[in-house]
């Protein structure tokens, strides 16, 4: 038997990647010096897999922004944008800054880098059903024939630099079919431009091949979806077609179940397949008995995705059985990437004894597996019996169970999901009340979160200054946000969310049933990343958690202050959730708090309430024959968060990086009266499908990437609006940007800010002529 890893976080332990990543943006370091410190990074997460007892070590599972990304660079295939001098460049650059490969990466992934053209940044979108953010590769037969090579010589260096730890290793590589069904391809069929791809696949195996790899790792997470027959056959001749050499083959996939494509992969010159036992109840038996007798099972055993320790004994007695029959044939793994899983527990010295006890981070389960092979190899379950995790319903019971709490969710009743007026009703009344101009200008949410801002909460957290003098100091930040928002010429103004570390954590710290570390951090995209909540119990609200500062920015000014909140959806999906209770249990437990900030902050003279919701999509089943019964739940909750508004409070939300096609029906059901969504990227064809189905609501549609350091021109965003225009009457139409500004600068924001106005200004003065 052989233990192994599909991926490991990238990130560090305590975030060493992202603060390389923008020291190296920022000029504060040199490129030699970031990729040694990259370098350094690789050794230390392979030492971790391997100390923790994991047998065969991945490379190429390593990214300095995104995996995808890192594909797109290996075959050869970036944007020619992004390689030549654009209009968006304010100065020409040399040859050797265009083969910056480095910064070629970044442009990619941000617009900008310390070399090299500014231009808009390939579209961003959700990894399945995760927080991760990838790039979305832009394809084309033009670009396929292109004379750019494959360029393994990153991959391979990685290979070789694992040597220094060990002899066993894989090479982790995303496969093509998965990159070509999640690529764009403008008006082009996507599959017609398969053989040139593969081609360029072709090209990697043998040099992977020729130069001693012995397994590649190939991961199609694609197939846990229900492809079509045209997909179905593409995935066939690929892997007809495709010559491995010298290289012995584990297909891997996961997130979900792929029982149903069995027999598409079963005769396929394949060496092994990986099985995903966590994320979908498989029939693993079945699915072996119909393989190739010679090939290697990999079982996912460890839920890659959350915190829970594994209950090891009853995993040891599912696979006693199997482990008699195959053998060496067995190997064991995390159900996918650790990407998805914070790193290392020992870190948390602050947490709860017993709490702690229940946990199990990246490293933690990596020798889980260690453990468990053991036993498995010993026929000796005792060697885990101590470790073994009982019920989340039994280690938790004596805190978490909150009988008012269960009893509003049991009696809810189909009143309690809806809003008493109609949209048509209600816009009056907000109209009445808000006197709005034609094209509304906002924000968001959030603002630049400086230093400052930071260190104060720093201190106040570790008791260096007391409640008085933080509050304070976050009403100073709060007057100043106001301010500039004034002078800028916003209509709808927030208070900035300088007391927020993060749009979940922060309610989360204010939640019952809600646990919280130091370090267990998680990538969402790039150098972000976040810190996601711990929910353990049944959740309720211990007090007001907005009220305070949005009744204070809103004494500062005339104009209306949008009340800021997250809906139960993105906290549910932003969070590791317990797994005694339905996942739709927890949202409504979580949508009847937000229900009750909402009720504070009306009662409170708020006007205007967002609700965001970025998470709805991700948060849907891999396969398209479960969403619908997601659906129905997610916006059930989403709705009884709300329904208390009165029809002249305004109810806003946000979501950005979706796939609106798959979900507009729900959006529509979602039902808040202006609706603010990330759409610059994409150049407002997301906004095409609401050709198919009409939005009936207000829209606001994200007019510049705030995710790009690049300060968009006014006549850009001109353009934009006017393409929105073609899609949602401009009476109905807000403008904005894509998403909350805490990452940015306030020098880059003012400047996009006030274009953003005069842009509405612009237009205001030609709707209304």
């Amino acid at each position: 038997m052989q233990i192994h890893n599909l991926g490991f976080p990238r990130i560090g332990a305590k975030r060493e990647l992202k603060f390389s990543l923008e020291k190296y943006w920022r000029g504060d370091l040199s490129k030699t010096d970031f990729l040694t410190e990259c370098k350094d990074r690789r050794q230390v997460n392979w030492q971790i897999q391997q100390q923790a007892g994991i047998e065969l070590l991945p490379v190429g599972d390593f990214a300095h922004y995104d995996h995808v990304l890192n594909t797109t660079l290996l075959l050869g295939l970036a944007p020619e944008r992004f390689s030549t001098h654009t209009s968006n460049s304010k100065h020409t650059h040399s040859k050797n800054e265009q083969r910056n490969t480095l910064d070629l990466e970044f442009r990619i992934g941000r617009g900008q880098a310390p070399s090299g053209c500014q231009c808009a940044a390939s579209d961003m979108t959700k990894w399945f059903n995760t927080n991760y953010h990838y790039i979305v590769p832009e394809l084309s037969a033009a670009l396929l024939s292109h004379d750019t090579p494959v360029n393994t010589d990153n991959l391979l260096a990685h290979f070789n630099e694992a040597q220094t730890i060990t002899d066993n290793r894989k090479v982790v590589l995303l496969g093509p079919i998965t990159y070509l069904y999640l690529s764009v391809s403008g008006n082009e069929d996507k599959l017609a431009l398969l053989p040139a791809l593969l081609t360029r696949y072709q090209t990697v195996l043998t040099q992977l091949s020729d130069a001693g790899v012995q397994w590649l790792q190939l991961d199609e997470p694609v197939l846990g979806l229900e492809l079509d027959h045209q997909w179905q056959q593409a995935f066939t001749q690929a892997y007809q077609q495709l010559k491995k050499g010298q290289l012995k083959v584990l297909l891997t996939s996961y997130f979900a179940s792929i029982d149903h494509h069995i027999a598409l992969i079963k005769d396929l010159a394949f060496d092994g397949l990986h099985i995903d036992t966590i994320a979908e109840q498989s029939d693993v038996v079945s699915i072996i008995e119909r393989l190739p007798n010679d090939w290697i099972i990999s079982l996912g055993v460890i839920n890659g995705r959350n915190v829970w320790k594994t209950d090891l004994v009853s995993v040891y007695q599912k696979l006693q059985p199997l482990y008699k029959t195959l053998g060496a044939r067995l190997w064991l793994a995390p159900s996918c990437s650790l990407l998805h899983s914070p790193v290392d527990l020992d870190q948390e010295s602050k947490l709860d004894s017993e709490f702690k006890s229940w946990l199990a981070f990246a490293k933690q389960k990596c020798q889980e597996l260690s453990l468990l092979k053991s036993a498995l190899v010993n026929d000796n379950s005792d060697e885990i019996s101590q470790y073994s995790n009982p019920a989340v319903a039994r280690r938790v019971s004596k805190r978490i169970n909150n009988i008012k709490v269960q009893q509003r969710v049991s009696t809810l009743t189909a009143v309690d999901f809806s809003r008493k007026e109609s949209f048509e009703v209600r816009k009056v009344a907000q109209q009445a009340e808000l006197n709005l101009p034609l094209l509304p200008t906002t924000t968001i949410g959030s603002f630049p979160q400086t230093g400052d801002i930071r260190e104060t909460r720093a201190k106040w957290r570790r008791s260096e200054i007391n409640d008085e003098q933080y509050t304070k100091l976050i009403q100073d930040e709060i007057r100043d946000t106001i301010k500039r928002q004034e002078e800028i010429g916003l209509d709808v103004l927030v208070h900035g969310e300088a007391e927020r570390n993060d749009m979940v954590e922060y309610f989360g710290e204010l939640l019952e049933g809600v646990a919280f570390t130091q370090f267990a951090w998680v990538q969402s995209y790039g150098s972000r990343c976040v810190k996601p909540p711990i929910i353990f119990g049944d959740i309720s609200r211990k007090k007001p958690m907005t009220v305070e500062w949005a009744s204070f920015a809103q004494s500062l000014t005339d104009k209306p202050v949008k009340g800021m909140l997250t809906g139960p959806i993105t906290i549910l999906c932003w969070s590791f959730v317990r797994d005694d209770l339905s996942r739709e249990q927890v949202a409504k437990q979580i949508a009847l708090a937000i229900s009750d900030e909402v009720v504070d902050l009306i009662a409170s003279g708020i006007q205007i309430i967002q609700i965001d919701e970025p998470a709805i999509r991700e948060g849907m089943p891999v396969k398209q024959s479960q969403w619908q019964t997601y659906l129905d739940w997610a916006t059930a909750s989403f709705c009884l968060s709300a329904a208390k508004a009165p029809a002249a409070t305004q109810i806003h939300s946000h979501m950005c990086y979706s796939e609106f096609n798959d979900i507009l029906p729900a959006i529509v059901a979602l039902d808040a009266d202006v609706l603010t969504v990330e759409t610059s990227r994409s150049n407002m064809s997301l906004l095409d499908a609401f050709d198919k189905q009409a939005y009936p609501n207000d829209l606001g549609p994200g007019v510049y990437d705030i995710h790009t350091p690049n300060v968009p021109e006014v006549d850009w965003m001109v353009n934009l609006i006017g393409k929105a225009q073609k899609h949602i009457p401009v009476e109905r139409l807000w403008v904005n940007p894509d998403c909350g500004l805490k990452t940015r600068g306030w020098t880059e924001t003012k400047l996009a800010l006030e274009n953003m106005v005069n842009a509405a200004k612009q237009l205001r003065k030609e709707y209304q002529a």
